[in-house]
């Protein structure tokens, strides 16, 4: 048996938790619902259990979820016993068809499924599965695979009942925290994750570096890269610079588990940009989007997108796809690099079977080849429809690349050998090395953008009392002129060709550019706004009254002025922060007063609703609501 390991709840917490019903709300913020699918001989797909029982009535989501929560097909691939279990985890991604979704922008749900399928020959048709599925409107892939490895077997143990009780423990946790570690208890076991940052959180500056790569600064961070792409590890670089740019791609591979999983992997390889295109880690012909997809007419561009499919029907009915990749192996036991030359697995490790590093002539760049020359020109020449013949793992592609592999890099990497164990703990590291080198690259190319997104204080000695200056305007043009002058930096100029102020054109006018720069650009004017008002929070206004001018002193008063009253409208939240700005800039409004001329403070009091201010600016914070409804100047 193929058995994913779980995690018990104990008897009492179980029971504790059956006997609180979840509230709708709190379950709301981590999961819309948790569901048991069943395949039906006679009627396909069934919900056999869902809670909150009405949670998928909406829009057909019932039939959307079914449907994406089963493999094409039984697996082929199981051992050849009387009777036998596989256990698999996958997800899935589709539009929100409820009406609170409809919007300006589509809003999507993530499914997460632990599919179990087993065979026997006593059963009808030799066997049965089921499905257990998580649905969220969060990408929390992290947290629901583990959740999952928890909820999936407990309801082949108990049955439906364990749904209630799941989301009796999901509903008491607090509300999630986007970005920050968390720990969730659920019974007698607690959840370590680390949340992804939130849809709008533009992420770390483009010239900084995350000093912790383990730290997730994207989507689907968990995602194994090595285990999926390691028998295409020298195209990594290719498909970074497909996902940068936001083109088309259709991903095949043997299972869901396989296809979602590289999905996944390559939405998190161009971290932290906001990846805007269209993703389905398992897309499937039921899709409500495959008509729109399969209606294109000829000649006619293929919508960025990034569909993963186990079903070979899409290489006939999406072949305008520009861009196809194939991963994983039909024998999930087998993904393995084997060397080179027909050595046995065990001759490519240590002499004690110790990991190794993973050579390059693994990855089919060393030694010339007749035979690999002729398998590489047959493959080029049948293009993606040879894997209706011969699953293979490969990539077809009309786009030229412009960044080379960075083969120190390849080099680094562990060949695991044949020890399950081993390979676990090497793939750990592997990745660490892959996703901290592919952050590391993301960083640099955005670097270039940094000037734009620079933020500003005021000058030693000046007055923070005035509007802070806007950022400098970005204009595409006078950007690309101005990195042709300059150059693509040390980093990168090692790493690309010549050509490569052409992949920044294509990023410019992709559709991830635009999302991802506003919101660096909105990032960075809240924190200049931040980092003005903590210098009026810090300034001395004595000592910076004294050098000024009378017609400065007036212009001051009126901007500390302004100021106040707009703190005073915030400070209705009652948060100390803007309570503590309200108490500093009372005093340095009445400081600004006293230096003011006898003539002058006569006339601003002449102002009723100023005079009320002033007097207040001597009292308690505590009243400053009712300050507010009196100063509206």
């Amino acid at each position: 048996m193929n058995r994913i390991p779980s995690v018990s709840l104990r008897g009492d917490a179980a029971e504790a938790g059956a006997a609180a019903a979840p509230d709708p709300a709190a379950l709301a913020r981590w999961a819309r619902a948790f569901c048991i699918i069943r395949f039906d001989l006679e009627r396909g797909q069934l919900v056999e259990a869902c809670f909150p029982p009405d949670a998928l009535a909406h829009g057909g989501l019932d039939r959307l979820v079914a449907f994406s929560s089963f493999p094409d097909s039984m697996s082929h691939h199981l051992p050849r016993h009387r009777s036998s279990v596989h256990d698999s985890l996958f997800s899935f991604r589709l539009p929100d068809p409820s009406p609170s979704a409809a919007g300006s922008r589509r809003g999507f749900l993530y499914g997460f499924v632990f599919n179990r399928q087993r065979q026997d020959e006593r059963l009808p048709r030799g066997g049965e599965q089921k499905s257990v599925v998580i649905l969220s409107h969060a990408p929390y892939s992290s947290l629901f695979r583990l959740l999952l490895q928890i909820l999936g077997p407990l309801c082949f143990d108990i049955g439906h009942t364990a749904l209630t009780m799941v989301a009796s423990h999901v509903a008491a946790w607090p509300a999630p925290s986007p970005g920050c570690p968390m720990e969730l208890p659920i019974g007698s076991a607690a959840l370590r994750v680390h949340l992804p940052p939130a849809a709008n959180d533009p992420g770390p500056p483009p010239a900084l570096l995350p000093a912790n790569p383990s730290v997730p600064y994207g989507l689907f961070h968990d995602a194994d890269l090595f285990a999926a792409f390691r028998g295409l590890l020298l195209h990594l670089w290719t498909l970074w610079e497909l996902m940068v740019v936001g083109e088309p791609i259709l991903v095949v591979a043997p299972s869901p588990p396989q296809c979602s999983e590289a999905v996944a992997g390559l939405v998190s390889l161009v971290a932290p940009i906001l990846y805007s295109v269209d993703f389905r880690p398992y897309f499937t012909i039921h899709d409500p989007d495959f008509a729109r997809l399969n209606a294109l007419a000829e000649g006619e561009v293929f919508p960025p997108m990034v569909l993963g499919v186990t079903n070979l029907f899409f290489l006939r009915s999406l072949k305008s796809v520009p861009n196809v990749v194939s991963v994983g192996s039909p024998n999930p036991n087998s993904t393995r690099v084997l060397p080179a030359g027909g050595q046995s697995p065990a001759s490519a490790n240590g002499s004690n079977g110790t990991p190794v590093r993973l050579k390059l002539d693994k990855l089919a760049i060393s030694k010339f080849s007749p035979t690999g020359l002729l398998n590489s020109i047959k493959l080029r020449r049948e293009g993606p429809l040879s894997l209706m013949t011969e699953h293979k793992e490969a990539l077809w592609s009309t786009y030229v690349p412009t960044t080379k592999p960075d083969t120190s890099v390849l080099n680094r990497l562990i060949d695991a050998g044949v020890s399950p164990r081993i390979e676990e703990s090497m793939s750990v590291v592997n990745n660490e090395i892959l996703r901290r080198h592919f952050l590391e690259l993301t960083t640099n190319f955005l670097a270039p953008f940094g000037p734009y997104l620079r933020t500003t204080t005021p000058l030693e000695g000046s007055s923070p009392f005035v509007d802070p200056p806007l950022l400098p305007p970005f204009h595409a043009d006078e950007f690309v002129n101005g990195l042709a002058s300059r150059g693509p930096g040390k980093f990168l100029s090692k790493r690309m060709k010549s050509n490569w102020l052409d992949l920044y054109r294509k990023f410019l006018e992709g559709p991830n550019f635009m999302p991802w720069f506003r919101q660096r650009r909105s990032a960075a004017e809240q924190d200049q706004l931040r980092l003005w008002r903590q210098a009026r929070m810090n300034v001395d206004i004595e000592k910076l009254m004294s050098k000024m001018s009378e017609l400065e002193r007036i212009d001051s008063f009126n901007v500390i002025e302004r100021y106040l009253l707009k703190e005073m409208e915030n400070s209705r939240t009652a948060t100390a922060e803007s309570i503590a700005a309200c108490q500093k800039l009372k005093a340095d409004l009445q400081a600004a007063f006293s230096v003011l001329p006898k003539d002058m403070q006569q006339l601003l009091l002449s102002n009723p609703k100023r005079a009320v201010l002033l007097q207040a600016s001597q009292e308690k914070v505590s009243g400053l609501g009712d300050v507010v409804s009196q100063t509206s100047l």
